[in-house]
């Protein structure tokens, strides 16, 4: 005992080989710390491989769905992000094992989780031999705050087919396209039968979307969206104005029988006279009776007139009276919104730059009272008189003159549908409500269109306070759309945005014969299409993306050339059919829409 009490006390006073024993003894935590940093190393890779695969399959599925769904009616779209998340994963890094990916959708969001299991190597000893490594992803059509305008011909050619193997007109066929580019923007569902599906969810509260539309033809309805102060308290139109009372030049009224031998008219009232010859026949037509009546003498000519009747305060009557019946009476003259434009303009073969004199192609120009110049007129038909003429166009006279004679009051006038100015379209009904109202009217007059599409949207315009910045202060793009299915149709007899160009001469003086007065007119569609070249320009240069699409085959290489150089860098399309039409619509949705990653 006392041996063994000197052994342990000797070997307690012993120092020899004790750090040995120490190092011993601390292998065990310090292979578990250095094991624990190799390893959390490694799980930290492979966990960040697992990310970036899992996000790019979430954002390869997102692009390859584009506006359409996901489940059946697009199982490419998810074997896509399969796809992607293996290409930027090698499954055999570090020995992962048990790695599984997996993808779906959900309110046009596609979604991702990702897992591998992860051998540990050091951290064996303590027991741990794998680690489960999972990650999340979902990625989403994020649009930027968009504006788009849709400046779209529903010109009467928009009536027939685009070829004849389609299975519906041009201007059907454009209908279904704008809803289906809405349902890939907007990710609302429309009545259309689109090709990419049905969507869902819409674009949230995050962004601002907003879809403003000009259709035109002849002219451009946009009147009626214009505050009352822009539009004149009065106008010039090529009309007439009661200046007395005469009578009228003889007509033929009756043949009747003689009375006795003589030919006796009837009796003359206070607006009616009478008079009766003998025609050298017998019978019933033995006498000729003429009649002519005392009626209001008429100036014809460009005629100053008033049409505040048409404003209601900061409302608008769509319609006023005036003494214009051929008795005299009142005639209701009715505004379906179609408008003149703002008259001081010059008349040259090219307007690029755009004059200062030219007040019509101004984009941003305020209007003021004080300034007759900067306002516009209301485009009145049933005010709109051809002198001269009461049969035959070459029957035109230029010329003012006084008379008791009725003369042509059905000059051609096509009013399209009411444009609508930048708005957002949180209901699919409505959008297709409004869709569904377009119809084709009248003749090709490219350069209105383009010119109000500009006016509604420029951030420094007219509307300048809604379009500049979002409610909320944000930055906008801005898009436009400029859809034509064909050349520049005009004709002097038109009754356009620059009245009637035989009377008015407002762009150009060389205005053909009376005779050809209603057809088409090449100097008129010369500055049709000037006019418009250089307002593509002045579209382009507010940082406006200019999208154009030639529809059909109803434009020569002339136009198809000028549309292209209209368009924006790569932003020409044609279409020749109504299927190449909405596959246009879709390429330009997809275009806009812009993918972000939201995780």
């Amino acid at each position: 005992m006392a041996t063994a009490r000197a052994f342990m006390g000797r070997l307690a006073r012993d120092v020899r080989a004790n750090t040995l024993a120490i190092m011993t003894m601390a292998l065990i935590p310090l292979a578990g710390m250095v094991g624990g940093g190799v390893d959390i190393s490694r799980m930290y890779i492979v966990k960040t491989r697992l990310q970036h695969a899992c996000d790019a399959g979430a954002l390869a599925g997102r692009k390859a769905m584009g506006g359409g769904v996901w489940n059946f009616n697009n199982y490419y779209a998810r074997t896509q992000a399969e796809k992607f998340f293996d290409a930027n994963y090698n499954a055999s890094a570090y020995g992962v094992t048990a790695r599984s990916r997996a993808f779906s959708e959900n309110a046009g969001k596609v979604s991702g989780t990702a897992s591998a299991d992860l051998p540990m190597t050091l951290m064996r000893i303590f027991g741990k031999t794998s680690e489960t490594l999972s990650v999340t992803c979902d990625a989403e059509m994020r649009l930027p705050n968009t504006d788009v305008m849709f400046v779209l011909d529903v010109t009467g050619s928009m009536g027939s087919k685009a070829v004849s193997t389609d299975s519906d007109t041009k201007i059907n066929s454009l209908k279904t396209a704008v809803k289906c580019f809405y349902e890939i923007v907007a990710r609302l569902d429309t009545d259309a039968n689109c090709t990419t599906g049905s969507p869902s969810g819409g674009t949230g509260s995050q962004v601002q979307l907003r879809f403003g539309f000009v259709p035109y033809s002849t002219n451009v309805n946009v009147g009626k969206l214009l505050p009352t102060s822009f539009l004149a308290n009065s106008w010039d139109y090529q009309s007439r104005v009661k200046v007395g009372m005469d009578w009228s030049a003889w007509r033929n009224n009756r043949y009747h029988s003689k009375s006795g031998s003589a030919c006796v008219a009837q009796a003359n009232t206070a607006t009616a006279q009478y008079q009766s010859s003998a025609t050298g026949q017998s019978g019933s037509r033995a006498c000729l009776e003429q009649v002519r009546n005392y009626v209001p003498q008429w100036k014809y000519g460009q005629i100053n007139t008033s049409i505040s009747g048409l404003k209601n305060g900061t409302q608008w009557n769509n319609s006023f009276v005036l003494p214009l019946n051929d008795d005299g009476s009142n005639r209701s003259i009715g505004w379906d919104g179609c408008i003149e434009e703002r008259r001081p303009t010059v008349s040259q073969s090219s307007y690029y730059p755009i004059p200062n004199t030219a007040y019509d192609l101004n984009i941003d120009l305020m209007p003021s009272q004080g300034d007759s110049k900067t306002l516009w007129g209301p485009a009145l038909p049933d005010l709109i008189y051809a002198r001269s003429m009461t049969s035959s166009w070459s029957q035109l006279n230029t010329a003012e003159t006084t008379t008791t004679d009725n003369y042509y009051n059905s000059i051609p006038y096509y009013c399209p549908a009411e444009a609508k100015k930048l708005q957002q379209w949180p209901s699919a009904d409505s959008f297709d409500n409004y869709v569904d109202s377009l119809y084709p009217t009248g003749n090709t007059y490219h350069d209105i269109g383009i010119l109000w599409g500009a006016r509604f949207m420029s951030p420094t315009g007219i509307f300048g306070t809604e379009n500049a910045y979002t409610p909320q202060g944000g930055e906008i793009e801005r898009h436009m759309i400029f859809m034509t299915d064909g050349d520049a149709v005009s004709a002097p007899c038109d009754y356009t945005a620059y009245g009637v160009g035989y009377f008015d001469r407002r762009t150009t003086s060389d205005v053909g014969s009376a005779s050809s007065c209603g057809s088409e007119r090449q100097s008129f569609d010369d500055q049709v299409n000037a006019r418009f070249t250089a307002l593509c320009t002045a579209v382009k240069n507010k940082n406006i993306t200019l999208w154009v699409i030639s529809f059909g085959s109803g434009s020569n290489a002339t136009t198809e050339s000028r549309l292209q150089t209209c368009a924006s860098d790569g932003r020409y399309f044609t279409a020749r059919n109504s299927a190449a039409l909405q596959q246009t619509f879709k390429s330009i949705a997809d275009q806009i829409s812009q993918l972000r990653l939201t995780k």
